[in-house]
């Protein structure tokens, strides 16, 4: 059991500012190899300002940050080689088709042309997207978009992939569907950090941090988090927890 308790991700104090504006306010916290954690906060608690600095596309203000055991500061480029990404605002080129976007992250994943090929025909036929591959990206429902974001994400087989509100403006069914393929990924050793502000969403996942105004304000499992706030789903602790003044 000594692998499945290892920390993947560790923060220590990690300060972000924009000039006088505080976005993450001393954040600590660890996330566990293989954990589904759920990221939950409004619009402009500072989510994906510190995912961007975990993922080594921004700098830290101060704090320690380790991620797939490297350092955020000097090791980005190994950070980046060992980390999947997905955002709802960008995940693949729209006017490209299925197979193209497919063969321009494995190349930029540095997976060779024959692994690609072997790989896409997996990843197709277990998508059920075989007669989808010369579409372009821009013709596909949303729900298909996101599902195929998240295998091209995950296609090098990362040890960690940073979701960053994957599921936004997805219908219920697909939402379902995609949090099927998050347990599948998991339970492949793939750590999942997952940003979101659908509260039910966070039921999902192994354990939960609720920011609110650039602080970390509860870290827990959701049914802790439930028991500590006598709530009755994770929305109830988090309006609990953001908007005090509404209890």
């Amino acid at each position: 059991m000594g692998t499945e308790k290892e920390n993947i991700i560790t923060v220590r104090n990690l300060v972000k500012k924009f000039g006088s504006f505080i976005a993450n306010d001393n954040l600590s916290f660890e996330v566990k190899k293989g954990e589904i954690f759920g990221f939950l906060g409004a619009n402009g608690a500072g989510k994906t300002t510190a995912v961007r600095i975990l993922c080594g596309l921004s700098a830290p203000t101060s704090g320690e940050v380790k991620v797939a055991g490297f350092d955020i500061y000097g090791e980005t480029e190994k950070i980046k080689r060992n980390i999947g990404y997905m955002s709802q605002k960008f995940s693949l080129y729209e006017d490209l088709t299925v197979s193209e976007n497919i063969r321009l992250f494995g190349g930029i994943y540095g997976i060779s042309s024959r692994e690609i090929r072997e790989k896409q025909e997996i990843l197709l036929n277990r998508l059920g997207m075989n007669a989808l591959r010369n579409k372009l990206i821009a013709g596909l429902p949303l729900g298909w978009k996101q599902k195929l974001a998240f295998s091209i994400a995950i296609f090098h087989q990362p040890r960690i992939v940073f979701l960053d509100e994957p599921t936004g403006g997805v219908d219920p069914i697909a939402r379902r569907q995609f949090w099927e393929m998050i347990y599948e990924a998991s339970s492949e050793g793939i750590t999942v950090f997952v940003t979101t502000h659908y509260m039910d969403e966070a039921e999902y996942c192994d354990r939960i941090s609720i920011m609110s105004d650039g602080k970390i304000m509860a870290l827990d499992t959701p049914a802790e988090l439930k028991r500590i706030y006598t709530a009755r789903s994770v929305e109830e602790v988090f309006v609990k927890i953001a908007r005090p003044d509404k209890n």
